[in-house]
């Protein structure tokens, strides 16, 4: 398997210059696009409610991931607390919202790290980093010293800042970005976040341009590239056709997509009327007909085996 590229940057103390922009920009908090501009180095927070240091709700090896991300070891998850996007439906809303989870320095993510490349895993995936990216970056060095070798995933919701991802560039290996809403208005009533859709196009673009296209290795494990996860809503509130025909037109048709069927109505969205059900099975079937009509050839073969289960309401 061939060095992570990351390696490569700390060789060449480039990472380390990459460490200072970014915790720069904590100073006046523009890490994402909420742009708080809140001092994060001292004792303020922002949208994320996360300051200095990230705070980590759990890290293991994940066998519930794509395919191509897990192998025989797992993927290697670290789960950071909070989140920049705080959707109102959120299944994982004990470390969204509650903020569950405690702080870590720089060794302490290091060693995570080391400890999940230890144990098999054949990635370091970073869960809801987009909020802790130069808290990430300041970990590497001494992940890095410690013969970290596996290449990186960047696991995001799609809410991230060009900026932020260009300082990225060279150090992570694999993004996995969600493409959640087409529109603003319904980013805006569960995200908060009526720029979201414009964000997040920008985003795939540019992690695109740095990574390509999804690479696997002989055993069919990826090294490097795109994975985008598209969570289909009830009521077609996501834009899903909208989202599979700008992926294939504008970033790849060789894009690795996952059509997730896992809504469930979490949190907030029990109170809501437009999102307290499950999608039904003629919402997911539509969901995956607007991939093929796209055109788009890599669809993660899950996909087409969730129709064979009996977990939807109607038909």
């Amino acid at each position: 398997m061939a060095e992570p590229s990351y390696r490569k940057l700390h060789e060449s103390g480039a990472l380390e210059k990459r460490i200072v922009s970014a915790l720069e920009a904590l100073r006046s908090c523009r890490v994402c696009p909420r742009d708080c501009r809140v001092d994060r180095t001292g004792r303020e927070t922002g949208r994320c409610r996360t300051g200095r240091y990230a705070s980590v709700a759990s890290f293991s090896p994940h066998f519930g991931e794509e395919s191509p991300l897990v192998g025989s070891g797992g993927s290697g998850t670290i789960f950071f607390s909070s989140c920049n996007l705080l959707c109102s439906f959120c299944q994982n809303y004990e470390i969204s919202h509650f903020n569950e989870g405690a702080p870590a320095g720089p060794q302490e993510l290091a060693d995570m790290m080391l400890r999940l490349q230890k144990a098999g895993c054949c990635n370091i995936n970073f869960v809801s980093p987009s909020h802790v990216a130069p808290q990430i970056l300041e970990a590497l060095p001494p992940a890095i010293e410690g013969g970290l070798s596996v290449p990186l995933i960047y696991n995001t919701g799609g809410y991230d800042s060009i900026e932020t991802l260009r300082l990225l560039d060279g150090v992570i290996d694999i993004y996995m970005p969600d493409f959640k809403f087409w529109d603003p208005a319904p980013a805006a009533a569960y995200c908060g976040a009526p720029d979201y859709p414009e964000k997040a196009r920008a985003a795939l673009k540019e992690m695109h341009t740095q990574v390509g296209d999804l690479v696997t290795d002989e055993r069919g494990i990826a090294v490097r590239g795109l994975l985008v996860r598209h969570l289909v809503m009830p009521g077609g509130l996501a834009g899903t056709a909208r989202i599979m025909s700008f992926i294939a037109e504008e970033i790849s048709k060789k894009t690795y997509v996952n059509v997730m069927d896992q809504y469930r109505s979490c949190y907030l969205a029990c109170e809501d009327g437009s999102i307290s059900r499950r999608i039904t099975r003629r919402e997911y079937e539509e969901a995956l007909k607007s991939a093929d009509d796209a055109g788009l050839t890599r669809i993660d073969h899950r996909c087409r085996r969730v129709l064979e289960r009996f977990f939807f309401d109607g038909i």
